[in-house]
């Protein structure tokens, strides 16, 4: 009996026994836990810590990593890398999991630092700038040292609305009018901080909008619109296309893909960005519409 509660009370282990199993001190353990980088879980205000997650992590940690038959993709929501990925993972079946969760940039960001997600995808700001301004976001988390920036192509911007609005708008400032309902989308992600950007451009402030819901997709901001919920909200011109309303144009972003450099050489990866660069990925770019594959899966940030 007293074998069995000894087996089943190693299942578990505290800050003190996961420190001595890691050979490190406890200090470290817990600056771990902060940064989400240790498989960790609270009860009863106390630390306890997993053995056969935290030995999963330091495999996966290892070498590039034992997961190889994984590929979890977050952050921007977007049309091209949806269909890419949807049709990657139907062809791979049960042999390995690709999955993409859109979640925000910055939500992306957080759970790649948690080590949550392979890659994160990003959009922040213009074309112009992103080779500042891609960086510079991935600066503020502490694995960045670890990570690579990886081109997945280009995309027009603006804002999508209904169709009758985009025949009839002939300046952009005219949709500020608190007559028109807007889908916004949530704090974090690039679409919202395009808006922003594009509101301070006129002069005016976010909350002067007529905001009926936050959308926390590209298709849920569209679908809003084909349901008469909103009239307009930032989005691209390719969900603008897949979901038949209207689309006006202002400018052009970088949409890349944050990862750390081991999951970069992972057979998978290298796949999708094999994809990425096919005949039949720019054949779907050209139908969606409004992207630039110039570029794609060259890296552009991260070499050192």
């Amino acid at each position: 009996m007293a074998a069995v509660m000894s087996a089943h009370s190693d299942v578990f282990m505290s800050v003190k026994q996961v420190a001595e199993y890691l050979h490190l001190n406890e200090k470290k353990i817990y600056a771990l836990v902060n940064e989400g980088g240790i498989p960790a879980t609270k009860i009863t205000g106390k630390w306890m810590f997993p053995r056969e997650l935290v030995d999963r992590w330091m495999l996966d940690s290892t070498h590039g990593g034992l997961l190889t038959d994984r590929l979890v993709i977050s952050g921007g929501d977007d049309p091209l890398l949806f269909h890419l990925i949807q049709d990657f993972a139907r062809e791979t079946g049960a042999h390995a999991l690709i999955s993409y969760t859109p979640t925000s940039t910055r939500l992306g960001l957080d759970l790649l630092q948690a080590n949550r997600v392979d890659a994160c995808g990003v959009h922040w700001g213009p074309d112009a700038e992103s080779h500042m301004r891609h960086p510079a976001l991935l600066s503020q988390y502490s694995q960045h040292r670890q990570w690579v920036l990886i081109r997945a192509f280009k995309r027009e911007q603006g804002l999508i609305t209904t169709p009758s609005l985009a025949r009839e708008i002939e300046d952009p400032q005219q949709l500020f009018n608190p007559h028109y309902r807007w889908a916004l989308r949530q704090t974090g992600s690039g679409a919202q901080r395009f808006l922003l950007e594009l509101l301070s451009h006129y002069g005016i402030n976010k909350d002067q909008l007529n905001g009926t819901i936050t959308a926390l997709s590209e298709r849920e901001a569209a679908a809003a619109i084909t349901m008469q919920r909103a009239d307009i909200a930032p989005g691209t011109r390719a969900t603008a296309t897949e979901y038949g309303v209207g689309f006006i144009p202002c400018g052009w972003v970088s949409f890349d893909l944050a990862l750390p450099r081991a999951i970069w050489f992972r057979r998978l990866f290298q796949e999708l960005l094999a994809r990425l660069k096919s005949q039949p990925c720019q054949a779907m770019a050209d139908i969606l519409t409004g992207y630039n594959l110039d570029g794609a899966g060259d890296l552009v940030w991260g070499d050192e």
